[in-house]
């Protein structure tokens, strides 16, 4: 059994508690827009093993007065120095009192030290971090630098790009230090374990095999939080890929006069019927995706709901899947022949495909549209009125879905409760090529009307969820690779 410690230090107000809260996913310690809040150096629990070994992440006091802090602690090996530093600074100088302890847990507790920089900053600006590395580097224990505060998620070139210019900072003042990226409030699992294969590669040789240990456990937690995600946007995708609203039966008159109506009068008006049933489709829609942003949010240790959204965005996008009447198919056949004849069809079943109804009644003619209905409806299955999600719209919801657990899965717990914002912009245009190359597999099972079963559908579902958004992280972290 081993157990490796990491403190967590910066300057004061860096935050170095949300990245915390973050890491830890629980609501540890004190966060407020003030300097000093954390006063103790206080251990958790990051990581541990079945068999009892144990990654412990220390939050510590932030550094206040750098280069007093510096001179001060090269004079504590006497009696003057030692009161002053153990005595008189608890009561005239908390501020760098509490520095002190920070510099204490370093010396006495760390294996790694996680040295935190406000990357909202210039470089040049951040003059403390010089002082603060030098004194770290004085301790002579393995420093990683880390950026906060990058602000919203950018694509990883430009991530790269600030790591680079951090580094090369730093490294004209200090010995060279990796700068990497983790914003305690866009961060993603896969950047975390990026971090920690910094740290093993930066701890002392007799830890590190009780640290790949610790890694290896860290990657079996996220990949099964990973997995059980994608069962459950497999499992919401396929409730709505069979969902169905069924529409009452209307007389001819009706459908005629739906059918025929002039630009301008009834016909551009909505069909209430099947509005009412599209409204009843998509508020199960909404609830269904809010329910799955929920289990996302659970399952990542966040805290916080989604919200309604669904049914503004979703109006006007259905498909009917309604019968043609056959006699009324026959009547407008004796009136018009041809394709007009096949335009009527086409208008029976929901005015949405001018397609397949068109070329019947263009072979057939006025005669034959009768015969056709009753083919159209047994080939399309429509033997009563129903409105479902089509195919290409649930294509979008399968993209969206993905793009719903890339929000969650940046989202960091020291932010606070879960509110969803606009995506980053690099994410649309990739998720968007994404479902446009998966949509040859999606689209049999968005039509396979056989399947009643959300499971057996889900089942399909999975492999294909989980590929995509597997194909995503990677795409936006090429190290995701080696996790799955």
């Amino acid at each position: 059994m081993t157990t490796i410690n990491l403190s967590l230090v910066s300057h004061t107000n860096v935050g170095k508690t949300t990245l915390m809260r973050t890491l830890t996913r629980q609501d540890i310690g004190e966060v407020a827009d003030r300097p000093h809040v954390t006063e103790e150096a206080e251990s958790h629990v990051l990581i541990e093993t079945p068999d009892g070994d144990r990654l412990l992440l220390w939050d510590t006091p932030g550094f206040g007065d750098s280069a007093r802090l510096l001179k001060r602690l090269r004079t504590s090996a006497n009696p003057i120095g030692w009161l002053l530093t153990q005595v008189w600074d608890r009561f005239a100088d908390r501020p760098l009192f509490c520095s002190q302890r920070a510099i204490r847990n370093v010396s006495e507790e760390s294996d790694v030290v996680l040295y935190l920089v406000n990357a909202a900053e210039e470089p040049a600006a951040a003059g403390y971090a010089e002082k603060e590395l030098e004194i770290l580097g004085w301790i002579g224990k393995p420093v990683v630098v880390l950026l906060n505060q990058m602000g919203p998620t950018r694509a990883r070139e430009a991530e790269a790009l600030e790591e680079e210019r951090w580094t090369r900072h730093l490294a004209a003042h200090v010995p060279t230090r990796e700068a990497i990226a983790l914003d305690a409030f866009a961060r993603c699992w896969v950047q975390e374990d990026r971090l920690l294969g910094v740290v093993g590669g930066v701890l002392a040789a007799p830890s590190r095999p009780a640290f790949e240990r610790l890694r290896r456990a860290w990657r079996v937690r996220n990949v099964a939080t990973f997995d059980a995600a994608m069962q459950s946007i497999a499992t919401q995708l396929a409730a709505a890929a069979i969902d169905r609203e069924t529409v009452d039966e209307r007389g001819f008159t009706a459908r005629a006069r739906r059918w025929f109506a002039s630009p301008g009068a009834d016909g551009d008006k909505p069909d209430p019927v099947i509005e009412r049933a599209v409204n009843t489709l998509a508020r199960r829609l909404d609830q269904a995706e809010r329910e799955n942003t929920d289990r996302l949010i659970a399952l990542h240790g966040l805290s916080g709901r989604a919200r309604e959204g669904v049914l503004a965005r979703l109006a006007g996008q259905f498909k009917v899947n309604e019968p043609l009447d056959v006699a009324a198919s026959g009547a407008v056949g004796g009136i018009a022949s041809g394709a007009l004849g096949g335009l009527a069809a086409d208008l029976a079943f929901g005015g949405l495909t001018f397609g397949a109804g068109a070329l019947i009644g263009g072979i057939l003619g006025a005669l034959g549209v009768r015969r056709a209905a009753r083919a159209y409806n047994q080939a399309r299955g429509a033997h009563d009125g129903r409105v479902r999600w089509p195919p290409e719209l649930l294509t979008q919801f399968f993209g969206g879905a993905i793009l719903r657990y890339l929000a969650v899965a940046h989202y960091g717990r020291g932010r606070g409760d879960w509110v969803e914002d606009e995506y980053p912009a690099h994410w649309r245009p990739l998720v968007a090529e994404l479902a446009a190359r998966y949509r040859g597999e999606l689209e049999p099972i968005w039509n396979a009307e056989q399947y009643t079963s959300v499971d057996e559908v889900a089942q399909r579902l999975n492999p294909l969820v989980s590929r995509a958004t597997r194909e995503v992280l990677e795409r936006l972290y090429p190290e995701a690779r080696d996790l799955f």
